[in-house]
């Protein structure tokens, strides 16, 4: 399993999207389907799947948020015919942000918003070879940004096998404030990601819709990336936090994974109820539930 998995909050459609996005590529299925009773969000799916080989995980849990373009999926691909079939199944009941078409960087790209509201932006181009298939893309917008270059180093700075891999700033009279970042590469833990930062007057931002479960060995691992990524403590809660650059985190012990799986309705329940008291999670408390 991945460190950090990017997880989805739908209204209703978790399962729905989840089969959907494993339609699209090979190396990809729905590998778990659990439903979770009596939350405040009622009865939720929690859904783990693949997308060309990727882990993600998504939640049925009610209309509370909504998935914006902050954060974007950026998939690259090998052919012309492999980008088309993509595009135009993403396309269908969604919207294009930027225009399927070609540009100095790509010979096809298009930005668009499908019909469940997760953002991807495609790429055929040969300065786009990524190691992974589909990369988060943050986008700092708002009182965010300009945030991108110290973002970066605070997330490496914090995870282990990280590393910003470049950064490419705006010249003067280019688009956006000089100096904002245009385009970055990082990893975390392994994982690759992507940022960038955007003063336009966007009226969204990072919200709870879009966020990365970092999974967890240890007490002490829990309590290291709790202690250094928490800046909200509103927003802490049931393993979620929130940084102080509004990006949402779930900082997750594996064994909640391994029970959530496991198809043990009585002790899913068990552990439902035990997390569904905590903010940052206890996992010797959490262990004993399903004892």
């Amino acid at each position: 399993m991945q460190k950090i998995i990017p997880h989805l909050w739908f209204d209703t459609q978790a399962k729905e999207a989840a089969h959907f996005y494993t339609s699209l590529f090979p190396n990809s299925k729905v590998t778990n389907v659990t439903r979770i009773t009596n939350t405040p969000s009622g009865d939720c799916d929690v859904v783990t799947f693949t997308v060309a080989g990727q882990d993600f995980m998504s939640i049925s849990a009610g209309p509370y948020f909504k998935l914006n373009p902050s954060i974007s999926l950026f998939t690259v691909f090998d052919s012309e015919q492999e980008i088309d079939a993509v595009w135009n199944k993403l396309i269908e009941g969604g919207k294009a942000l930027m225009p399927y078409d070609t540009y100095p960087w790509a010979k096809k790209y298009g930005w668009l918003q499908d019909k469940y509201g997760l953002t991807w932006q495609l790429s055929w181009s040969e300065h786009h070879q990524m190691t992974q298939k589909i990369t988060p893309l943050l986008m700092f917008t708002q009182q965010f940004a300009g945030k991108v270059k110290e973002a970066l180093e605070t997330y490496t700075g914090i995870f282990p096998n990280s590393k910003i891999e470049m950064t490419v700033p705006y010249e003067k009279g280019e688009g956006d404030a000089e100096g904002y970042i245009k385009h970055s590469r990082f990893t975390l833990a392994g994982c690759n990601f992507m940022a960038m930062d955007s003063s336009g007057p966007h009226e969204f931002t990072f919200n709870e819709a879009f966020s990365l479960v970092v999974n967890c060995d240890t007490q002490e691992e829990i309590d290291m990336y709790w202690n250094a990524l928490s800046a909200v403590p509103e927003s802490e809660q049931c393993g979620w936090l929130k940084d102080k650059y509004g990006v949402s985190w779930q900082i997750v012990p594996r064994m909640m994974n391994d029970v959530m799986t496991s198809g043990d309705t009585e002790k899913i329940a068990r552990l439902t109820q035990a997390f569904l008291k905590m903010k940052k999670f206890d996992i010797k408390a959490l262990e004993a539930s399903v004892k």
